[in-house]
């Protein structure tokens, strides 16, 4: 009768095939203790040669030494060169990483946003807090623009200012919110001056080919002169 894997005992570690996974179980039925500690070494080196990429991880043979004894199901008595560990120590779940759970009240300008207005309100010096105050705005009123696509008024700015620092903070009515935008507008897009030089070479090459091509033409012409006069050449006799 075929022997199936669903009648098969679970793979522990697949990586190290049921072949190896056997050999585990050959080794623990053996009584011998000299014998099954040379058996477990050979063991190992067959691990490593069936998984080379593991060579350039550190503790390459603890890592090799600690599968084997999860395969034998921490079962397997042998003299190991490393501790051995148990299955609590090697089964330990990690612990689990706290996630910023806080909540987020303008979304598409960010918790960095929310981050400065907190540290602009606890500046303590008027003059610092005003102007470092109006640097948040022109920074929320640039994502801004870059979210909704469109032109965004300065007092829906200040009042989310107003807004996210509960009144502590306000931006002065002269006060202008475009530098940064302006300056976005005005970097160099990268495509287009691609693009542009592309056209101003394909323009030159274009030139230059005309030259080209009409000192081709007259070569040409001469070439066809030049295979004129040798048709009238062969039309006359051999020199005597």
């Amino acid at each position: 009768m075929a022997e199936y894997n669903t009648v098969r005992p679970k793979l522990i570690l697949k990586e190290y095939g049921r072949h190896v996974q056997k050999i585990v179980e050959n080794c623990l039925a053996e009584k011998d203790p000299v014998k099954r500690n040379q058996f477990a070494k050979e063991i190992i080196e067959l691990m490593g040669q069936l998984n080379p990429h593991l060579r350039n991880v550190e503790d390459f043979k603890h890592k090799l030494w600690d599968h084997l004894f999860i395969m034998s199901d921490y079962k397997l008595d042998v003299e190991s060169p490393y501790p051995i560990k148990d299955r609590a120590e090697i089964e330990k779940r990690p612990e689990r990483l706290p996630y910023p759970q806080s909540r987020i009240r303008f979304k598409h300008y960010g918790k960095n946003v929310e981050s400065l207005v907190a540290k602009a309100i606890a500046t303590e010096d008027p003059y610092k807090k005003e102007e470092f105050t109006k640097c948040i705005g022109n920074f929320m009123k640039l994502v801004y623009q870059n979210w909704s696509k469109e032109y965004v008024n300065d007092e829906i700015v200040k009042n989310d200012i107003r807004l996210l620092s509960k009144g502590e903070l306000e931006v002065a009515d002269d006060s202008d919110l475009n530098s940064l935008a302006r300056a976005n507008k005005q970097k160099p897009d990268m495509q287009t001056q691609k693009k542009g030089g592309g056209k101003q070479g394909n323009n030159k090459f274009r030139q230059g080919g005309g030259g080209q091509g009409q000192g081709g033409n007259n070569q040409g012409g001469g070439g066809q002169n030049r295979n004129k006069h040798f048709k009238k050449n062969r039309t006359n006799k051999p020199p005597q």
